[in-house]
């Protein structure tokens, strides 16, 4: 992998890692597009490298949040930070369990071009759907509703399924308010993210072939439009503008199943 390539995977991580287009699906429709072979997952190295990246921009963009609820964890009565920090745990619970036990099997069955179109399809439904709804607002994130955006982000394990925009939109048809749903969406994925990362460090081998330049700046490409793309996903939830997406996604899973055929 040379220095261009790295670039280029970083800046496609950390892009649609936060934008609601779904990054695993962009990797394979890149690749089936360029005639290439640029997956980070090829390399172990540079995989953890790019989610590294990533968990960095989110903690930087969000760490006001981050160090509030961490300090209020050590407080001796039951707070709303504890409260939220449990909301996280019990939102990992699907994906913890898709993440043991059908990662390897989800990843080997549907690593197809056209299962990545036909999920942009799906999301582009869901971004839609979630648009038009108006569900009655409610003022915070029941477990339940928790529970349930955990269930949506395990089933966005399949490649063109966005986890972003599966989550968000599941959320905001549980009626749940635009301001704090983003942030929610975006601190629920840093556990599975190092979970995966340790996985992978058990399981994995380090023998890759990557050298220490596309390294760092696969790294810098990922962490820098991380940051850029993580504030701009806030503010866009904020303003409700998940229709343009919906469009893109739309297009995108339309290309992906052309491409497919020829």
């Amino acid at each position: 992998m040379d220095t261009l390539q790295a670039i280029i995977l970083g800046v496609i991580q950390g892009l649609t890692e936060f934008l609601p287009v779904s990054s695993s699906g962009h990797l394979q429709l890149a690749n089936e597009l360029l005639g290439t072979n640029l997956n980070p997952e090829s390399d172990l190295t540079f995989s953890l490298t790019l989610h590294a990246a990533t968990v960095l921009s989110t903690i930087v963009i969000l760490w006001a949040e981050i160090w509030k609820l961490i300090k209020g964890l050590f407080s001796k009565t039951f707070t709303e930070e504890q409260a939220y920090v449990l909301k996280i745990v019990i939102s990992m619970i699907p994906i913890g369990i898709v993440g043991i036990f059908f990662k390897d099997y989800i990843e080997t069955a549907f690593s197809s071009i056209v299962v990545v179109g036909v999920m942009l399809l799906c999301t582009s439904a869901l971004l839609s759907f979630a648009y038009y709804a108006k569900p009655r607002q409610k003022e915070s994130i029941s477990y339940r509703d928790a529970f349930i955006i955990g269930l949506s982000q395990a089933v966005a394990v399949l490649p063109g399924l966005s986890r972003s925009g599966t989550t968000i939109a599941t959320g905001l048809l549980l009626g749940n308010k635009k301001e704090i749903l983003a942030q929610f969406s975006f601190l629920m994925v840093l556990p599975p993210i190092l979970g995966n990362a340790l996985l992978d460090i058990i399981k994995g081998d380090f023998g890759g072939g990557v050298e220490a330049l596309p390294l760092v700046a696969g790294f810098l490409a990922a962490f820098l439009t991380g940051c850029a793309a993580c504030k701009w996903m806030i503010d866009i939830v904020k303003k409700g503008k998940l229709i343009w997406f919906a469009i893109y996604c739309g297009i995108a899973g339309i290309v992906a199943l052309a491409a497919s055929l020829f």
